[in-house]
């Protein structure tokens, strides 16, 4: 127990001079960005996920088995307009930018527009959307979310993906002292669950109450927040800041 809260503190309060400085608790708010934004899309967007891409493609295998409820159409825009947001992200990783603080200092920033702009034209629709607006939030929603992907996968900061919690679960249990390991690294590990559960949660009791396009506006202030805490970072030489 001593060790999983000593894990939870050190991931909420980090060591700047450490490997990762103030990464985690900025990828603990991308999270909860992950859960707000999942809980919009499939809520208010009908049955779609634009950060879970294993979900889409279970959904695509029960809309082609002639399932009800579920669009081909949106899943399959959903995740190609993801895998080209992880390709713009990649290739800034890859061929512009090699600081971890203005690396993602850009792609949030650049998510933060997106997701404020899906959520004005929430607000100018009808929800839950139908037609050329629903296509329109599921492209940029999924846009947004993979270059989030591609740029925390680049980062490499352990336990801390901010979208896939299924390794994540799986390693609190099968490295834990019970399974006979050394240690599940549980505290940053439920730290990552906890904040998709409180981003999800919150997204959906909003939607729930009404509020179908609040959870974006959330989730941009939250991607504008991040962006403000890297800013000072941005031309640091800090060892945090090198190209995992």
């Amino acid at each position: 127990m001593n060790s999983t809260l000593r894990e939870a503190r050190d991931t909420l309060v980090p060591d700047f001079g450490g490997r990762h400085g103030p990464l985690p608790p900025l990828l603990l708010g991308l999270t909860v960005v992950t859960g707000l934004v999942d809980a919009f899309s499939y809520l208010a967007l009908g049955r779609v996920f634009v950060a879970n891409m294993t979900g889409n493609v279970v959904f695509m295998a029960f809309s082609l088995a002639g399932s009800s409820g579920f669009s081909l159409t949106a899943s399959v825009l959903s995740l190609l307009s993801f895998a080209v947001g992880a390709l713009a992200a990649g290739r800034l990783a890859n061929r512009v930018v090699r600081h971890r603080a203005r690396l993602l200092l850009a792609v949030t920033a650049g998510q933060a527009l997106l997701v404020l702009v899906c959520y004005v034209v929430g607000e100018l629709v009808d929800l839950p959307a139908a037609g050329w607006s629903r296509w329109c939030l599921v492209v940029l929603l999924g846009f947004a979310m993979g270059g989030q992907n591609a740029v925390v996968r680049r980062l490499a900061v352990p336990d801390l993906t901010t979208t896939v919690l299924t390794l994540t679960i799986t390693g609190v249990a099968s490295d834990s002292r019970l399974a006979g390991g050394e240690t599940s690294k549980a505290g940053r590990r439920l730290l990552s669950a906890a904040a998709m559960f409180l981003g999800a949660l919150a997204g959906a009791a909003l939607i729930g109450h009404g509020h179908q396009a609040l959870p974006l506006l959330i989730a941009g202030a939250a991607l504008v927040a991040v962006a403000v805490a890297l800013f000072p970072h941005r031309r640091s030489a800090l060892g945090w800041t090198a190209a995992a």
